[in-house]
Formats: structure tokens, C-alpha cells, sequence
């Protein structure tokens, strides 16, 4: 009765007009979030509603450590010379010039053709732990955790500008269309979250902070739509119209989500369009988080040991530390992937006083979320990474510190990681990386981050416009040494 879709049967296009008049005038009743961020109409490869958003791979390549994975993003460049890669030599130089035998020939952003001047840190170091990690004491709660984290020193990117920095960082290419790694993370292993999202981005302002980061950030690229990530309010609702409408009841809602399946049922007969079954997913995924986002949300329900603990104030109100307690939240209900960008890092002047603040807002609620999860046991499988796009010069500009490439230290911590490590090292000056052995690139970093998770990088590939396509491209060497 509901076969192919007949152009010349006037039946079926009675079938088709009802089927979007009904889906319009009840579209509001299911909310604007299935119609908006969370729904695509590009979906592809659709699973079932009872589906979690399977990956493609049938088991991992090799025996995991990671099941989920805080991307703790510090937008706007961190300086390592400041809080992780002390340099005396940098320190005696200060105001002096700054040798040519390092810059000659390499790309700077703002410092291009002007008189380069050494610039030293003004900030104090100790060393933390019964590692003796060196850290910064603009940190004094990441000191606590030098026992558990990997401080990364070598680290190195391609891209000197914020944006292609960023799309570089997540999706390790600037061509717009390129999947992220969260997304490429879910289309391996999918996502183990019943009533969320798999992959979800929350976002927080520091001083100065002007850059703006955009959704290409966690965009799926050319993998299935349903791979991407959502981006949660910070404050108030998370996600904008998931309560019910005005004189809409739950058992109303319900209704209409299998209606539409029913409706969608018929057309996927007529047009074998594999999109259509993905939508009513999604439809469904939309439906349940009515319930499950408010509690979610709800941090008033935490302790106030643990609202302390992160430095919480209000609960909900948008800052970082509400942001990493939410994100141990989501991951406790199964989202594989959560992306918390900080603003407020990019210091080109006034760097001593705004370096100060920024670290202020974010140390404690970094260091709290590895200690709670810790306490919770869900550090040894959950993958925390901390750190920016790229680094800050050892040069002065004014005031500040301009954009840097050739060397930027991040951490880890979680999922098998040797803590109180310190992975790599750069030159006397800060410069750049010492290729010892323990060199990383960012290409690098991704195929460590999907060997956390059992994922042999070089074997995760989708085909698109004829080409394999993979999260590291033709490169990337897993870091062993960084795990126990």
C-alpha cells in the first residue's frame, strides 16, 4: 500500500501533503531543540530510536584505557614560559634582544618585522609532589595534582591565528568541512548516553575575552551529522526550549514523537531516503531530554563539599568551575565526549595582571574535577586534557606575549597516563621543541588521544569524494612512553 513514491498518483501526494502539515503545525509541540542544533537534515547512516548512536567499529583495536574523554580548552593560547616551562637563561635575558640564530626565517604573528626583545617571567615556580613537577604558583591547585598529570612540553601546531589554530587542534586541518575529533571519537565507538548527547560543548568567559570561537569547532564535517557536537548553554537552560510548551503535557509529546515516526515510516517506504529514520532518532533523543537536561542541570542537588571543592558560587551561573562540575555530570550519564572552552587567554598586553586572573578562575575547577573524579573512580578511565590552540612568545610584545607555534605545553591526566610526568622539553629560551624523541605535534597528540581509547588511528577512516579520510591525515605517532 505505502510502496514507491508515484509522482503521477494523486494519492500520493495526499500522503505527502499531510504528512508535512501535520509535522508543521506540531513541530513547536516537540521543541525547537529537535528542530534546531540538535537536528540535522543532513543526517546520514540512521541508526534505530533504541539506538545509543553506534559507532562503526564492532569492538576497539586494541584494549581501551579511555571510555570518555574532558577537553578542557583554554582559548586563546597559554603561556608555557608562564606556567609550565620555567627558563631561567629566558629570565637573565629579559629586555635584551633576543637572539636571531632562533627566529630567523620563522613565521610570528604580530612580532613580524619588529625589534624582538626577550621577555622573562615574572611569576615563581615550585616544584610539586613527590614527582617534583614544576609548576607554576599562579597554579597552587594544579600543584596538587603534579602526581597526576602528564605535562606535556613539546607540543607544536601549524597555525598561528586563532581560528585555524582551533580547527587545527580539533579537526587537524583548516578545510573548513573537516570532521572534529569528538566527532570522529563517536563515529569509532558512539556514544554510551541513553537520554544526551554524545559530545557536548559548554563555553566560559575570562578577562579579555574578545576571540570568538565558532561551531566548526565541533563540527562533524562530512562524517553523519548525528556525530557532531551540541553546544549546552552555560547559563539558565542548558539547551532553549526543552521544557514543554504552554498546554502541552508529556503524554501530548509522546503523541506526537510517534506520530511523526509512524508518518516517517511511510515516506521512508516511498523514498528509501536512510536520513528519515535518523530524524525520528532524533525526534526521540529530543523527547527525552525534556526529562534528563533539567536534572541534569540542577547542581543545586550536589553537596556543598563539592560545590566548594570546584569553587562553585552559584550554582548555574555560567562560570568554568559550574561548567567542569557539569561536565562530570554528563560523562557520570554517559556522554563520550565533553569540550569546555574557557575564554580569556589571549594576553598580547597587560599579561602579568590578566594572566593572574584567568588562572584564578580556572586553576581550582581544573584541579577539582581531577581530584572528584579521581575520588568517584572515573579517573581511570576518563581522559582529561588541558591546554590552549598554541603557546605565547618569549619575546615581549608591550606588554604581553604574542601568539606561538613552535613550542606549548599542555597536561593530561586519566586513562592510564603516568602522572607526574613531564613529557618533552623545549630549548634553553622556550623557543621551540627539542626533538629528543619526545617531540609532539598535534597530529601527534590525536593519535595518542584515540590510542587512549583502543582506536589504532591510522584504521579509523571514512571514505568521502573518493578519498580515505582519517582524524591524523597521513601522519601521527602515538606517544607510548606517556602511558603506565
Amino acid at each position: 500500500m505505502h510502496g514507491t513514491f508515484d509522482p503521477t498518483n494523486p494519492q500520493h501526494h495526499q500522503r505527502a501533503w499531510s504528512r508535512r502539515t501535520f509535522l508543521g503545525r506540531s513541530a513547536q509541540a516537540v521543541g525547537t531543540l529537535a528542530l534546531g542544533s540538535l537536528l540535522n537534515h543532513r543526517l546520514l547512516a540512521a541508526p534505530s530510536p533504541a539506538d545509543r548512536w553506534r559507532g562503526v567499529l564492532a569492538s576497539p583495536h586494541f584494549l581501551p584505557r579511555a571510555k570518555r574523554i574532558i577537553h578542557l580548552c583554554m582559548a586563546g593560547g597559554p603561556s608555557h614560559v608562564d606556567l609550565f616551562d620555567p627558563k631561567p637563561a629566558l629570565n637573565r635575558l629579559d629586555g635584551q634582544p633576543f637572539p636571531e640564530s632562533f627566529t630567523k626565517g620563522q613565521q610570528l604573528a604580530q612580532l613580524q618585522n619588529t625589534v624582538l626583545l626577550a621577555r622573562g617571567s615574572p611569576f615563581t615556580f615550585s616544584r610539586c609532589g613527590l614527582s617534583g613537577q614544576i609548576i607554576s604558583d599562579l597554579l597552587p591547585h594544579t600543584q596538587t595534582i603534579a602526581d597526576d598529570i602528564c605535562i606535556v612540553r613539546s607540543l607544536h601546531t601549524e597555525q598561528i591565528n586563532h581560528d585555524p589554530a582551533h580547527a587545527f587542534m580539533n579537526a587537524g586541518s583548516i578545510i573548513k568541512g573537516r570532521p572534529s575529533m569528538g566527532s570522529w571519537l563517536l563515529y569509532g565507538l558512539g556514544s554510551e548516553a541513553d537520554n544526551l548527547p554524545g559530545y557536548v560543548v559548554l563555553m566560559s568567559n575570562g578577562p579579555g575575552a574578545d576571540q570568538p570561537v565558532s561551531a566548526r569547532q565541533w563540527s562533524a564535517g562530512f562524517l553523519p551529522s548525528r556525530f557532531q557536537g551540541v553546544q549546552f548553554y552555560s547559563k539558565g537552560a542548558p539547551v532553549h526550549y526543552v521544557g514543554n510548551p504552554d498546554g502541552v503535557c508529556q503524554s501530548t509529546q509522546r503523541q506526537v514523537i510517534d506520530e511523526i515516526a509512524r508518518l516517517n515510516g511511510y515516506h521512508a517506504e516511498e523514498s528509501l531516503d536512510p536520513e528519515i529514520q535518523t530524524r525520528v532518532s532524533q525526534y526521540e533523543l529530543a523527547f527525552k531530554m525534556q526529562t534528563s537536561v533539567p536534572e541534569l542541570a540542577d547542581l543545586r542537588s550536589e553537596p556543598q563539599s563539592i560545590l566548594d571543592l570546584y569553587g562553585v558560587k552559584e550554582p548555574g551561573d555560567g562560570s568554568f568551575a559550574s561548567n567542569c562540575l557539569l561536565a562530570r555530570r554528563l560523562i557520570e550519564r554517559g556522554t563520550r565526549f565533553v569540550q569546555l572552552y574557557h575564554r580569556g587567554w589571549d594576553h598580547h598586553g597587560q599579561i602579568d595582571a590578566n594572566l593572574r586572573r584567568v588562572c584564578k578562575l580556572t586553576d581550582q575547577p581544573s584541579a577539582a574535577l581531577v581530584k572528584d573524579l579521581k575520588q568517584r573512580g572515573l579517573l581511570e578511565d576518563t581522559l582529561v586534557i588541558w591546554g590552549g590552540e598554541f603557546g605565547r612568545t618569549p619575546m615581549g610584545q608591550g606588554s604581553g606575549r604574542d601568539h606561538h607555534i613552535n613550542a606549548f605545553s599542555i597536561w593530561m591526566a586519566g586513562a592510564g597516563i603516568r602522572g607526574g610526568l613531564a613529557w618533552g622539553a623545549t630549548d634553553e629560551l622556550g623557543y621551540r621543541f627539542l626533538k629528543d624523541g619526545q617531540e609532539m605535534h598535534v597530529h601527534d597528540l590525536h593519535a595518542t588521544l584515540l590510542a587512549a581509547f583502543g582506536i589504532d588511528h591510522t584504521r579509523l577512516v571514512y571514505r568521502y569524494q573518493g578519498r580515505d579520510f582519517r582524524l591524523t591525515d597521513v601522519h601521527g605517532k602515538v606517544a607510548q612512553g606517556i602511558f603506565a
